[in-house]
Order: structure tokens, then sequence, then C-alpha cells
């Protein structure tokens, strides 16, 4: 009876009471991003690090989620959010109020920094307030560069001219009256700030605002009425359709036409630094054609990468951390100590050195024969790529899929994707309708016969900058059911095909989705004695979420580590009392994803690539691998006492889905804890398994032929190897 009753309550409920719209709660993300930056206890140039941060999510947002809602509106105005029933043009009257809600708190944070670094003797000049002296330096830092500026004047009736998304540039009205006009110089490469020093103070000058400031210098045959910076950010919600992606032949051409037909798009949001008389703001914005609410207009600086030019001041900074680049192990040790353990790698805590040095292992042995891997994100100059195109200059067969649609990394991909096939490796694509997000990579060798392999599973990219800035796992195993499924992912993939349903793994479409419900459901199955413990940075889909609502309501206690979107209100009576959730925001972005089901040793384990959204679940292949093995476990399970324990550096969800600070948590962060524990973890290395004795050959009575063994010959001068050729052109093109 009683189930009955709560199935009648949850209906009764209108989804507004339990769900959250996507778009808003990524802004409650992004904000508390921004609270980092108004954090006292947060080192000051941190703070400075967190404002830029929130700026540029911000930008990113408005370029893809603005630009997604800006087309339903269009194409499909009267279809609601399947989760609050919001339309699309409520989502962006939302999504507008509430960006000018934290600008607000942007402004305030950036008036605090600022005052802080000129009471630490660093000046960011304000030309409203400059003194001579400062006048007379930044004059002759304008003479510097005055020769590289190219105005533009046209006519009140001409359009402008194409401003770049997410350029500076600095626009003034010329003159008065019916003759007024326009002058736009664009500041197109140049650099983002100046400085020079003055009796021990160091002055910060942003070039934009200098620009602005010596305008009439500049044009000096013409009266500047009003100056405006601008910065147009642009749509970027561009994308080929499945038809387009199909067939790898001319993929990277339509990829690199759309790349070009993206930076053209319109816009989503302007935003201006000074104020315009309404008359010429109304102009500005009919001739950049955009609706006057995507317009902002703001004190902050839109550029704050001068933060890198303040030197000295170690208080200024976190203290330092570094990868712990020794596990114990060294180039020649990996695949003795993993066929007999698992291994399991802590990113940023330690390096991705090790995994680098595991692919040279498998290039340098001859028992190899081939390496696979899912390529998403690399670094600019990776070391992985350089890995791969060694080994297959020693004869292996590489194969890697790069996933050219990888967001704002496109262009990288295609670059990377001409190289790696210079160098030997076969290169395939993504599949048409699903992204292949998975970290995935399996090595194969042969051994008397007999095939073994090694896969590894991560939850971040292959990609040794980010791994240095992001949380992240990577799980290196010998199983060889993890293998067999992972080569038919493979094998699927190579033809172009969706991974089939896997046993061992989860590997998404097919098996990523199904799995979690099916577990869920076995711990909804033991009621109060159930337990889940989630660690991802997004959740949004549907069919998860109703199963956490009816576990909850059968008294399975679950805890969701999210760090960023969350659509799911917790505590809510009757409903999600039984549901924690709480956010982590500090040093480092969380990024790894950590499932378990069930307590203590009967607890299941899996860590991969995959969040509990929409697209992670139903349009991407993802790539999952259970953590079994006693070390590895209690390594996760150290993890996730971590974040239980943070109060510093977490925010709890409330009901109504604010996110609160607990008091009195200092010292309990989750990311020194763990940097302290992974950093310090050895393992091993397995001994040599003994050599068979070598059985002597029986001699043979009958007489040896004589032969006739010919003069050695000078060794032939080898022209230069594949992998050579290679990283030259590795060099060239990052030059």
């Amino acid at each position: 009876m009683a189930p009955k009753e709560k199935e009648k309550k949850t209906a009764q409920l209108p989804v507004e009471s339990i769900y959250i719209n996507r778009e808003l709660s990524w802004l409650a993300f992004n904000e508390r991003v921004l609270l980092e930056a108004a954090d006292l206890a947060v080192p000051l140039l941190e703070r400075l690090k967190f404002l830029m941060i929130y700026q540029s999510n911000l930008a990113e947002f408005y370029r893809v989620r603005m630009g997604i809602l800006n087309h339903r509106a269009i194409l499909t105005p009267d279809k609601k959010d399947a989760l609050t029933g919001m339309k699309p043009d409520a989502q962006i009257e939302a999504v507008l109020r509430v960006t000018r809600e934290q600008q607000v708190l942007m402004e305030s944070i950036w008036k605090s920094i600022r005052e802080e670094l000129r009471a630490n003797q660093i000046d960011v000049l304000d030309f409203k307030k400059i003194s001579k002296v400062d006048e007379l330096m930044s004059k002759k830092l304008f003479g510097d560069i005055k020769d590289l500026l190219f105005p533009k004047i046209i006519s009140m009736n001409q359009p402008l001219p194409f401003l770049w998304s997410g350029e500076q540039n600095v626009v003034a009205f010329l003159g008065r009256g019916e003759g007024q006009k326009l002058a736009i110089i664009q500041l197109h490469r140049m650099p983002a700030y100046l400085s020079f020093e003055v009796d021990g103070r160091q002055k910060i000058v942003l070039t934009a605002q200098l620009v602005r400031h010596f305008l009439p210098v500049l044009l000096k045959k013409e009266n500047v009425a009003q100056t405006v910076i601008v910065e147009v950010t642009r749509n970027a919600d561009v994308f080929l359709s499945a038809a387009e992606s199909s067939g790898d032949k001319d993929l990277r051409n339509k990829m690199s036409t759309m790349l070009s037909k993206r930076k053209r798009e319109m816009p989503v949001r302007v935003r201006l630094y000074g104020k315009l008389p309404e008359a010429q703001r109304a102009a500005l914005i009919k001739k950049l054609r955009v609706q006057e609410k995507y317009v902002f207009t703001q004190s902050v600086p839109f550029d704050l990468s001068f933060r890198s030019a303040i030197g000295g001041h170690e208080d200024f900074r976190y203290p330092e951390r570094k990868p712990a680049r020794e596990i114990g192990l060294k180039k020649g040790e990996y695949f003795r100590y993993i066929e007999q353990h698992d291994l399991l790698l802590s990113y940023p805590f330690q390096s991705m050195m090790p995994f680098v040095d595991l692919i040279y292992e498998a290039a340098d042995d001859p028992e190899v024969l081939s390496i696979k891997i899912t390529l998403y994100r690399m670094s600019s100059s990776s070391k992985i790529a350089a890995a791969l195109a060694y080994a297959a200059d020693r004869g292996k067969d590489v194969l890697c899929l790069l996933e050219l649609r990888a967001r704002f990394d496109e262009q990288n991909n295609i670059d990377y994707s001409e190289l790696l096939e210079d160098a030997g490796c076969r290169v395939i694509y993504g599949l048409p309708g699903h992204k292949v997000h998975s970290k995935l990579c399996v090595i194969t060798r042969s051994h008397a016969g007999n095939l073994s392999h090694i896969t590894q599973v991560g939850t971040g990219n292959y990609n040794e900058n980010t791994s240095e800035q992001y949380t992240d796992l990577s799980l290196i195993t010998a199983r060889e059911d993890a293998a067999q499924d992972a080569e038919a992912a493979f094998t699927a993939l190579l033809s172009g095909e969706i991974p089939p349903e896997a046993r061992s793994l989860w590997i998404a479409p097919l098996s990523f989705k199904s799995r979690v419900l099916e577990l869920l459901d076995q711990e909804l199955a033991k009621g109060e004695h159930g337990r889940v413990v989630i660690k991802a940075n997004a959740m949004n889909n549907p069919d998860v979420m109703e199963k956490l609502i009816a576990c909850s309501q059968a008294g399975v206690k679950i805890e969701l580590f999210i760090r960023g979107i969350c659509c799911l209100r917790p505590g809510v009576p009757g409903m999600t009392e039984n549901i924690t959730v709480k956010s982590v925001v500090g040093r480092w972005l969380e990024h790894s994803r950590i499932y378990q089901f069930g307590e203590g040793e009967e607890a299941r384990l899996f860590v991969g690539s995959g969040d509990l959204l929409n697209r992670n679940l139903e349009r991407r292949v993802e790539a999952f691998a259970e953590v079994v093995t006693p070390d590895t476990r209690a390594q996760i399970f150290e993890i996730l006492s971590a974040f239980r324990a943070d109060r510093e550096k977490s925010r709890v969800m409330q009901p109504d889905g604010s996110y609160l600070r607990e008091p009195g948590g200092e010292g309990t962060s989750s990311q020194e804890a763990l940097y302290w524990y992974f950093s310090t973890r050895r393992v091993s290395a397995a001994p040599e398994a003994p050599k068979t004795p070598e059985i002597p050959a029986v001699p043979v009575v009958e007489a040896a032929p004589e032969v006739t063994v010919p003069p050695v010959q000078p060794a032939a001068t080898h022209a230069e190897s594949r992998w050579q050729q290679t990283m030259r052109k590795f060099k060239d093109w990052l030059s």
C-alpha cells in the first residue's frame, strides 16, 4: 500500500518542484567558480584566475548553448524542455536574467581584486584616473604599437567590417550630426596587455584601453566624439549532419569547411566596455545585427591574461604541487607488473608520463603486434602522439580513432590526423551521429603463439597539459574479459558501426545506460540497505533521475558528487530525501567519473569517460571498466572518502536548488588530501619470471661442410626513419 501512495504523490507534484533547467543549473555551477574568485582564503592571483575562468566559461556557454536555444526558438518555438516545461524563449530570458545578476557580483569581485593588486604595488591602469608619469609612459607604449594599428573609417550607411568572435575592437564615433562616421580599430593578434615599472610599482596597461585612450593621436584629422571597446561572441552551434559526417574520405575537408562557416556565424552576445549615448549605442547595436537584450556593458576587462605577467609574490599563488613522475616502475617493467596487478593512475597528483612510458615500452617490445587508441583531445605538443608515431615506425600496427568533432579542438585534431598518417599510423574517425568520447587503449602481444592484451580505460583525455589541471583516473589492466570487449569495440568502430553490447566493460550507447539502470534496480531491491555513490561532472538524463528518485523513496542512501550540471533537487520530502548532492570547485577541475553500487566488499566500482547527460548515455561512445583488485578499490574508496569529508571546497545543494558551503571546513580540502595520498604512492616492480634453462643440443657426429664467411661489409647509411621525419614535421608545425 505504501509504495502505491508514494507513486501517487510523485505523479501529483509538478516537475518544476523536483527538476532544474539544464542551462540554469550550468549557470549555477559557473557562479560557484565565480565565488572562488571572491574567497579571500584563495591566493590573490588564483582569485584572478577564477575570474578569468568564469568569463571564459560564460563565453563558451553563449557560443554553444545560447546558439542551440536560438535555433530552437526559431525552429521549434513551442517545444518545451522535457524536465521543466520551459519553452526556448523562456529559457533564453532566464539565462539573460541570471547572467546580468552574476555580472553585478563579477564587477564587485573585480573591484576588490584590483584594489588588492594596487595595495601590493601592482596597478592595472585606469585612464580616467591616471598620473602624469603613467600618462607619459603609456603614450610612449602607444607610440611603439601605433604603426600596427589600421583604422577603418566608414559612413553610418556602410556595414561594419567583420568582427572576429572573441576579439577586442575599439570603435569610435567621429564628428556629429548627419556627417557622423565610424572608425573601427581591430586588435586582432595584438598583445592583450603591455607593462612597465615606475618607482617599484608594476603598471599593467590593457592594450584595448590604451588604444581607446590615445585614439585622438591616431586619428589626428578627425573629431573623436565617443569611443567604446566592443567584443562579439558568435554562435558555434554549427555541425555536420550524420549524412555529411559519414565516410572518412573527405571528412577532414568537410570539417575544415564547417570551421570556416562557424567563424562567420551570427552574434549571440556583444560586450561593451565604456558607455555610449543612447542614439550611438542603438546605431552600433543595429550595425552589429543583434538584439539589445544580448548586449552587456561591463567595467571588468574582457581579457585578464595579464595575470601571467605578475612575477614574484609567492603568497599570491597556490603552493607548488607538481605531479609525481615516479610511481616505482621504469620503462621495461610495466608489462611485467600489469600482467600481475591492475594499475591505477590519478591525475594531476601523478603524472601521465607512466602511460607514455607504457606506449614506448610497447613500441620496443618485439612481442607487441598492435596498439589501438581513441583520441578526443590532445595537447598542442602531444607526447602521446609522438609515442604512437614511434610505435608505428617500429613496425607496430597502430590504429588511432581521432574524433574530428571534439568541439573547439577540431582543427588541432585535423592537423594530428595528417601527422599520424604520415607517421604510418592507421587513422579513422568517429561515427555518423555518435561522437567517440571514450578514453580507450588496447595493446596486443603474441607470446609462444598465444595472444594477450593490456587494456587502459580513462576518465580524461590523452592530454598531458590538462592532466596537470584536471583530476582524472586511468585504469590499466591485463584482464582478458576487458580486452575482449575493447577489441570488439575497435572492430565495430573500424567498420563504422556502433560497438556491440559488452559484457565486462560498459560501452555506450548500448551498455552504459542499461547497466546503470540495472545496478540501480539491484540497490532499489535492497531498500534501506541499498547504497549508491556517483561522482560525475553533470546529470540531466530523465530515466536515470527517475530511477534515483525511486531508489530514494525505497530508502536507498544516495550520494551524488556532481561538479557541474545537476538537474535533480535533493532533499525533497517524499521524493529525494535520501539523496545528497555536493559540488567541489577548487584548484583543479574535478573531471573523474566514479560509480559505486553497494557497500564494503560487495560494492561494485566503475570508472570511465561518461557523465549522466543525455548525450553521453545515448549519443556518444563511452567506455567504463570495473575496478576489481583490492589495491585499486582501496584507492577509489579513498577518493570518495575525501569528497565526503570535504567542507572547504565543496558546496551542498539545497532542496530549492541553491548551493551552500558547510561551516568549519578549513583543512578538509579533498584535492589537497588526495595530492598527498597519491603523490607519495609507489608500486613495486614484479620480479622477473625465472628463465627456462636451455637444453644443450645433442652434438652432431657428421662433419660439417666447410663454410666460407663473406667479409663484413660497412653498415649502410639508413635514410631518415618515418618517425624521425614525423618528429621533424612536428617541430616545424609547433614552431
